[in-house]
């Protein structure tokens, strides 16, 4: 989904007809009535500014969708900047399908979508909530040279979930146990935003995501661009103690850390995006 396309070229736009029509294949073969939402949620999108030739790069977090940073992308967009939002591999369809899915296609799902802003854009601001916040920490890191300026908020390093603690050996018995009714493979998400996130959490997304965090704390201090750390100060699901930390480490001398006082995880939709918005703003 794109606006202004008329003026993207034709590798842009080829690039981002390869997204969507994945997206379309995807949704249809993964598709689970009363789970999977309406497509407008998962589809990833450009808002194209044909004026600027600054773009952003905006992931969502774990279980949601593109429709998640909404807010943030159309925020972004009335500042100047063309914004991309991704799809995450195994987002956007059904709880079933992200179980199956490892950091690495995540990974590549965003490798796809700096292609469509590097095709369009000179200069690419990465940003990402939650678990787009990891994976935006992650790509700085694998490719020091390909970012202008990095945003990351709640990223997962601390979680506060007692069952998370337990992931990795569940999900263990998971892969060793034949008999379907023996396996965990799911715990309740209490979500933010119902209408748009999965209200399973595959406990093997937990390990995906400690996998990728264990990678960016090892080489977190090879990060020098302009780095943006945010996190909800009350946040229920990661611990605020994640954001302190990951900002201590980052190695860039030009690096920001800011609070905001609020009781939810969800920071990026809602009257709160008022402050976290103008943080944002006032870095870029």
């Amino acid at each position: 989904m794109t606006s202004n396309t008329l003026s993207l070229s034709d590798q842009c736009q080829r690039l981002l007809n390869n997204e969507q029509a994945l997206f379309d294949e995807e949704y249809l073969h993964h598709y689970l009535e009363g789970e999977t939402k309406t497509k407008n949620i998962g589809e990833p999108y450009l808002l194209h500014n044909p004026k600027s030739t600054r773009g952003v790069l905006l992931i969502h977090g774990l279980m949601a969708a593109p429709e998640e940073v909404r807010e943030w992308a159309e925020f972004l967009f009335t500042k100047g900047y063309t914004v991309y939002a991704p799809r995450m591999a195994g987002h956007g369809t059904s709880a079933d399908d992200l179980s199956k899915r490892k950091k690495h296609e995540w990974i590549d799902s965003v490798d796809r979508g700096h292609e469509i802003l590097k095709a369009c854009c000179d200069t690419v601001t990465i940003a990402g909530f939650s678990t787009g916040g990891a994976v935006a920490l992650h790509q700085v890191i694998n490719k020091p040279n390909a970012f202008d300026k990095l945003i990351s908020i709640s990223a997962p390093l601390k979680f506060k979930k007692f069952s998370s603690h337990f992931a990795e050996p569940v999900n263990h018995w998971n892969n060793l146990v034949s008999i379907k009714s023996w396996k965990k493979e799911f715990v309740t998400n209490h979500a933010d935003n119902p209408h748009i996130n999965y209200l399973r959490c595959p406990v093997s997304s937990i390990v995906q995501i400690k996998l990728m965090m264990k990678e960016v704390c090892e080489d977190i201090s090879s990060i020098e661009i302009p780095t943006l750390i945010i996190h909800a100060s009350g946040d229920p699901k990661i611990d605020v103690q994640s954001g302190r930390d990951l900002f201590k480490r980052i190695g860039s001398n030009n690096k920001r850390y800011k609070e905001i006082d609020f009781h939810m995880h969800g920071i990026v939709r809602g009257d709160i995006t008022k402050q976290v918005f103008s943080e944002v703003d006032l870095f870029l």
